[in-house]
């Protein structure tokens, strides 16, 4: 399996936090999603951490989700301006926390910014919970950034899989797709949030809360390797899809991946959300 260079560990443990916090240029981010994430961040969060916003931020709010889903990515001009409003460059340090072990968003900030092309970022393992029990203690005073010029990027660098191409690796088998969203969504049970319940035809159920330990925090490297190549049974990552339900907790897995040291593959943004609202095929079950 080939091994992507990496020079910056995925994960960062919450001891070593405060290590990072005194580099010379150095970001947090609060990733929180959800109900009145803004509002939880105010009234408390790691100091030092600015939040972003999942749905104003790391999306583009869509007009219609069956065309990029519910999370389709912002245009790279949108996030290289916010980056810089967030006061990150190509020298910057930056980790990123969540209060879902990193399966939220934190994960999406990670894949983005490493589809910048900036390596220096990492995911707080465990998120706000392991930070909090390593003795951070949160804080409601109001973060300012300190600005700096917009990232200088003009294209998503990690790749990115076409909703054709995953239709073609749907009907020919041809390259392997990963969902990793829970099983009983997979197999069609139950859809809380999209229309239809089911999977992608052909796709296979590795779900991302597999890549946690029951702490929450995630599985050691070595672990995770072996667990992902069992997966890929040797296929190149040129030939791995790997989707959720929006785009968003797909990240966790594309993060699993760098942190076992292997390539990161393709990522669909769309995932159910734009699959299911389109006149695909679309299967329930183990298969």
């Amino acid at each position: 399996m080939q091994q992507k260079s990496n020079p910056t560990l995925a994960l960062l443990q919450a001891p070593e936090l405060q290590q990072r916090q005194h580099t010379e240029s150095f970001v947090l981010l609060d990733a929180r999603s959800g109900p009145e994430a803004r509002q939880r961040y105010q009234a408390g969060h790691l100091p030092g951490a600015l939040f972003v916003d999942l749905e104003q931020d790391l999306a583009r709010p869509p007009a219609d989700a069956a065309q990029g889903g519910r999370h389709p990515l912002p245009p790279i001009t949108d996030f290289a301006r916010l980056l810089g409003q967030l006061g990150i460059g190509p020298a910057t340090t930056v980790v990123v926390y969540d209060d879902k072990s990193g399966a939220n968003a934190a994960a999406r900030v990670w894949w983005m910014l490493r589809s910048a092309g900036h390596t220096a970022v990492q995911v707080l393992d465990g998120g706000l919970a392991a930070a909090q029990a390593a003795g951070f203690a949160l804080t409601d005073t109001p973060e300012r950034p300190v600005p700096v010029s917009p990232y200088p990027v003009s294209f998503w660098q990690l790749p990115l899989a076409p909703t054709s191409e995953v239709q073609q690796a749907s009907a020919t088998g041809k390259a392997l797709i990963i969902d990793v969203r829970e099983a009983v969504r997979y197999r069609g049970e139950t859809e809380p949030i999209d229309l239809i319940a089911g999977h992608i035809p052909g796709a296979v159920n590795v779900p991302f809360a597999g890549n946690l330990d029951a702490a929450g925090h995630y599985l050691p490297a070595p672990e995770l390797r072996a667990k992902y190549e069992a997966v890929l049974a040797g296929r190149p990552p040129q030939q791995v899809l790997v989707h959720c339900g929006s785009g968003v907790t797909a990240c966790h897995t594309l993060l699993a991946f760098a942190q076992a040291g292997l390539e990161i593959p393709k990522l669909y943004v769309g995932s159910w959300s734009e699959w299911s609202r389109n006149d695909f095929p679309m299967a329930i079950g183990e298969k």
